[in-house]
């Protein structure tokens, strides 16, 4: 309290706010051969302020008013660059370093703009956020995952998961890299065979920006068939230590970074929930309680040689909340303990860890990157929560996904061309440890296993570059070929070759036209792959699962107007996947199941089903101008699957049919901001219960719930949903710290969102289920209609120091 009140006298001592200016500083050099581009023009835009860099490619403003500002570095035969919303202020100075690439056209007439996220591996179905955009997004509550939910062709849902769900794919087929690392864990509480969880891992007080790539992926990127996250932290403070401290209604977070001598900078950062109270306040049957770490360190050996180290983790635990609330109804009471009786008690902690070296040279540069990563799961329940008796324990799980990783990489840049090559392998582990009585195997029988299986995966490939006609076209395209010894298809890396072949043509300045085809692959997950039988035996192996394919085709119209910092693009798309598994016991494809928590795949499957995804996407988008930003998206998309016991192609879990997002900002005078997020969905189908099935007392007894009507698959759509979300910040800049407070509200006009119908037991006084009294053999349950959504005003505090 001591503290909160200081803050507060602090806020109305205006003395302090008077002070020197303050200071934007740097280095602007060209990425392939790191080499320093002196004399460049470093100018604020809409100002005129600016300066040059010197000889050794070093720059620095000083003088300017704390706000946020749009700057950009340009030099003669070099493409220029903007870093949109760089946030002065007097208590440090911007650390802000520019990576100029020449041109390969001496015309500046048809010079390729790099306002916006172009490159030439990926010229098509790139967005990039920043660390303010992320930051001050309305709803996302500094949380990445649901920052991305506002770009086009991105579902969401009704609840509070972070699933990203891109152009009608599953949440298992994005692939994310901190710094060129891959990190398979980005959400607290994460699905194990999926990607989402309810809160983000990410501090982004240490992002820099983030890259999504949903199309045209780049050969040097495997493993993923909807989107590739690229994850850039910042570098570093080279001058002096820095200290961020953010209090939230959920939790707090401390970051801090600095130099570790004259060659190396690090950052790291430390996080903690009290979410716990707060949902033990609100009544909840659940209490959750997360925390989170992240480091990096970056060494420059010398102007040549440059070494990453990167780690992020986190543990996460889950109890059960068995107070009973105050004037509690019986209906209530009813759905308090079936909940109480379905929900394990759980517990989760990953981590993941590498090293990138960079090697640079005259025309480009050598990247080696070493990595390990590692999920451990664990679950377990007890019927009616009783675990005095060993006999009535229903299942106990615990499994464990590591992977130790290697990859080369050489990239080559000419003029007008650029080469790439590599080489990759993979030791990964997979340890299962499972009783479970309620998912009964083929025979009837109980499940009892505990086994180790290892995987060895290996991969190649290389890529190309090359622009004609002064630049105006430009052809990307490469060719990878992946293998794992998880199958026997899957051993040949022949049976996996993916080409893919991009063009972008500039019809006149910052008008292109852009299109994409290529073939990719993804291993199933892990917990498939390594499932066993009673006998020990690797099930999946022996029904030679192999890789997951999409083929995909992709086109699109893109206007960039870059003195109003305003972009519009317009992109269609198709995806065809192959060999998707399916559950051999129920006959569903694996594609449509990742959005609830627990473990997907862990159990026989076959690699039989088919999936498309087609739709358009609109955007327009507008960077800060004129004190304003914003960002429209348009998404119309069809995502459909076949399923072993449907004829033909049936909706999948993703088909949203429409996605509308709509966000935007305004800066006022005094350091004061105010943005909203409207968002509206399409309702998405679901499988409706069996309720003959679901009522037999055997059948309950058994899993303490419904079982869903498999011949029925998706049978259902739910009504849409939409959301408003708001959020005011202010900002305080003193001479030695900052000051942050912002007020956010989720669901401002608490829309009730429609959710799948659940099945309740009526119970008597002693919490028993009620017999039907017209068939001994059944239980009496009640549909109940469900519902998600509730308003969620969030407060918090960021201090900088």
């Amino acid at each position: 309290m001591k503290l909160i009140y200081s803050i507060i006298c602090f806020l109305f001592i205006s003395s302090n706010l008077y002070g020197q200016g303050g200071i934007i500083q740097g280095t602007v050099k060209n990425p392939v051969n790191n080499e320093p581009v002196p004399f460049a023009n470093i100018v604020i835009t809409g100002t005129e302020i600016g300066t040059v860099s010197d000889e050794n490619g070093k720059y620095r403003i000083e003088g300017i008013n704390p706000g946020l500002y749009n700057v950009r570095a340009s030099f003669v035969g070099f493409k220029s660059k903007t870093i949109f919303e760089v946030q002065v202020t007097r208590a440090r100075a911007v650390q802000l370093d520019f990576e100029l690439e020449e041109e390969a056209s001496d015309l500046n007439e048809v010079v390729v703009s790099s306002e916006f996220s172009r490159s030439d591996e990926t010229p098509l179905s790139v967005r990039r956020l920043n660390a303010n955009e992320i930051e001050r997004y309305p709803g996302g509550n500094r949380d990445i995952s649901r920052v991305i939910q506002s770009l086009p062709g991105v579902a969401s849902t009704a609840s509070f998961r972070n699933d990203i769900i891109i152009r009608g794919g599953a949440p298992n087929e994005n692939k994310f890299f901190i710094d060129e690392i891959e990190v398979p864990v980005i959400n607290h509480f994460a699905t194990q065979g999926s990607s989402g969880g309810p809160v983000g891992i990410l501090n982004v007080n240490l992002i820099k920006n983030v890259e999504v790539v949903t199309g045209g992926f780049p050969a040097n990127r495997m493993n993923a068939l909807s989107s590739f996250f690229e994850f850039e932290l910042k570098e570093g403070r080279r001058d002096k230590m820095f200290t961020q401290l953010t209090v939230g209604a959920s939790e707090l977070t401390l970051s801090n970074e600095g130099p570790l001598g004259e060659k190396t900078t690090y950052l790291v950062s430390a996080r903690r929930s009290y979410l716990q109270g707060l949902f033990r306040l609100l009544g909840l049957p659940f209490l959750p309680t997360f925390n989170d770490f992240q480091f990096k360190t970056t060494t420059k050996f010398n102007d040549k040689t440059e070494l990453t180290l990167i780690g992020v983790g986190a543990i996460d635990q889950f109890a059960l909340n068995f107070d009973v609330p105050n004037n509690e109804t019986e209906e209530e009471r009813e759905e308090r303990l079936f909940r109480l009786d379905n929900l394990p008690i759980s517990s989760q902690w990953n981590y993941a860890t590498g090293a990138k070296l960079k090697r640079y040279r005259q025309n480009g540069f050598w990247t080696f990157i070493l990595s390990r990563n590692m999920l451990n799961n664990e679950a377990y329940k007890y019927l009616n929560n009783d675990e005095s008796d060993a006999a009535n324990l229903l299942f106990d799980y615990t499994s464990q996904e590591s992977e130790n990783k290697f990859r080369a990489e050489n990239s080559i840049f000419g003029k007008g061309y650029s080469l790439k090559y590599g080489v990759n392998y993979e030791f990964a582990r997979y340890l299962i440890n499972n009783f479970d009585r309620a998912s009964l195997s083929q025979d009837g029988g109980i499940i009892n296993i505990n086994n180790t299986a290892f995987f060895n995966s290996y991969g190649a490939f290389v890529s190309g570059t090359k622009t004609f006609k002064d630049e105006r076209l430009l052809l990307s395209g490469g060719v990878r070929m992946d293998g794992s010894d998880f199958g026997l298809t899957a051993q040949n890396p022949l049976n996996q070759i993916s080409p893919r072949l991009s063009v972008s043509y500039q019809f006149k300045p910052n008008l292109f036209w852009t299109a994409n085809g290529g073939i990719y692959y993804q291993k199933p997950p892990y917990t498939a792959l390594g499932f066993r039988n009673n006998e020990g035996e690797l099930v999946n192996q022996l029904n030679d699962i192999r890789f997951i394919r999409s083929s995909q085709l992709i086109t699109g119209i893109e206007r960039v107007l870059p003195e109003k910092n305003r972009r519009f693009t317009i992109e269609a798309f198709y995806k065809h996947y192959n060999n998707y598994p399916t559950s051999i016991r129920n006959g569903i494809a694996l594609a449509n199941l990742g959005a609830d928590f627990g473990v997907i795949g862990n159990e026989p499957v076959a690699s039989n089903a088919e999936g498309r995804a087609y739709g358009i996407e609109f955007l327009a988008q507008q960077r800060l101008f004129n004190n304003f930003y914003g960002i429209a998206a348009v998404t119309l998309v069809r995502s459909e699957f076949t399923n072993p016991n449907t004829d033909g192609f049936i909706p999948s879990s993703w088909d949203n049919r429409f996605i509308v997002t709509m966000t935007a900002g305004k800066r006022f005078g005094k350091n004061w901001e105010i943005g909203g997020r409207w968002r509206f969905l399409g309702g998405a189908p679901y499988t409706p219960f069996d309720i003959q099935a679901s009522t037999l007392r055997s059948n309950w007894d058994l899993r303490g719930g419904g079982i869903l009507d498999f011949n029925n698959i998706n049978g259902q759509r739910l009504d849409s949903f939409h959301q408003l979300d708001l959020r005011i910040d202010k900002k305080y800049f003193f001479d030695k710290w900052n000051l942050n407070w912002y007020f956010d509200v989720q669901n401002a006009y608490n829309f009730k969102a429609q959710q799948p119908d659940e099945l309740i037991p009526n119970r008597n006084s002693e919490g028993g289920i009620n017999v039907d009294p017209n068939d001994t053999n059944r239980y009496l349950i009640r549909s109940v209609r469900s519902t998600a959504g509730t308003v969620l005003p969030t407060i918090g505090i960021i201090i900088e120091f």
